[in-house]
């Protein structure tokens, strides 16, 4: 029997999300992948460093308890209120799960099946893995398009091919945009959240960059769920801590289909750490926000169009060359940035917003390129 056959259909035509390239030499600059440029607060590393004894032979807390109290305290809600996984990604691929039918599943068919149940809808562009979380689970796609600055589309808006699917099951939204940098405001949020009859899922992943937030919807809405991160901000990519905000009933739904002890111990120790010493890291993401508007206009200088953001990246449009060409430019000179080869994006890189003597050495290349 041929390897291939062991396999379902769907997972053998499956396209797999695709990470960010990871160096494999040295001495690169690494802005291809939205990580944060500072380390984690001492007290988080000092934390992390004393929980490294015996504990590691026990399973850790297995409904992450105490992170859970403390973000609801941080975010003025309850410990019911709040579900944490082993990253955003985790927890997005648990919605899915939980809340969407598969569209082929006979079983729920013969039960008067609603179609609806089985679509999952996204905005384009946006994070590439809600089309393969959806393709997994075998739901329906709806991808709805933005406008080129990647604002939202009207609420019931029918046009240039684009239809928001108010009866879908699950709603991604990128609230600040990904890779478009583009935030939100909340009250553009709330409308569109008030027509959809699903749930809808803001993916705050870049919020601490942002001026706004939408994390009081997920507590007004019932059907609303906010998703944060750990990684993005608070310099914790390597521990995998993610999380939603929403109403209880949504919470224990998602608790159901969680794997058992799926955060790991250290991971919610250093989270926990993390939420003791908030004015570390606000400190950092003025940093951040600082040499982000000082990049943009920096490359505004040197012709690139340069997308305005409120996210610890920006989407530039390079000058002279194809943006692809320039990834390869600016690799020969040791800096990774992101290219995408979807068509409403592929004239633009994506550049993680470094420090400020990474972002001067990208621009330096960048005048150097450019000629």
């Amino acid at each position: 029997m041929a390897n291939s056959q062991l396999i379902r259909p769907l997972v053998h035509d499956l396209h797999a999300y695709v990470p960010g390239e990871q160096p494999k030499i040295k001495g690169l600059i690494k802005l291809n992948t939205n990580e944060n440029p500072y380390p984690p607060s001492p007290k988080v590393l000092a934390a992390v460093k004393a929980a490294v004894d015996e504990r590691l032979r026990l399973y850790p807390n297995p409904t992450a308890h105490g992170l859970r109290e403390k973000l609801a305290k941080f975010h003025g809600c309850k410990a019911a209120n709040i579900f944490v996984g082993n990253g955003s990604d985790e927890v997005l691929a648990l919605a899915v799960r939980a809340l969407v039918e598969p569209a082929q599943n006979t079983a729920f068919k013969f039960r008067n099946f609603n179609p609806s149940r089985a679509v999952v809808q996204y905005l384009v562009p946006s994070y590439s893995l809600y089309p393969v979380l959806a393709d997994i689970h075998g739901a329906t796609k709806n991808a709805v398009a933005l406008d080129p600055d990647f604002a939202l589309p009207g609420a019931g808006e029918l046009k240039r091919g684009r239809v928001w699917d108010f009866a879908a099951a699950l709603t991604f939204i990128t609230t600040p945009n990904a890779p478009g940098g583009r935030g939100y405001a909340t009250a553009e949020l709330e409308e569109l959240c008030r027509r959809q009859r699903g749930v809808v899922v803001l993916d705050e992943a870049y919020v601490d960059f942002a001026a706004e937030n939408a994390l009081q919807l997920a507590l007004k809405l019932p059907h609303v769920l906010v998703a944060r991160t750990f990684s993005k901000a608070y310099s914790l990519c390597f521990q995998r801590v993610g999380y939603f905000v929403g109403h209880a009933d949504l919470i224990a739904a998602l608790d159901k289909m969680r794997d058992s002890y799926n955060v790991n111990g250290l991971g919610q120790i250093a989270a926990e750490a993390t939420l003791d010493d908030l004015k570390y890291y606000r400190e950092n993401f003025k940093k951040i926000i600082a040499t982000r508007e000082w990049l943009s206009r920096e490359l505004t200088t040197l012709e690139f169009r340069v997308q305005p953001s409120q996210t610890n990246f920006i989407l530039a449009r390079p000058p002279k060359y194809p943006a692809s060409e320039w990834l390869e430019k600016l690799r020969n000179k040791k800096i990774l940035v992101r290219w995408f080869g979807a068509p409403e994006v592929k004239d633009y890189l994506r550049i993680t917003i470094g420090t400020q003597a990474e972002a001067a050495a990208l621009v330096k290349a960048a005048r150097e390129i450019r000629g």
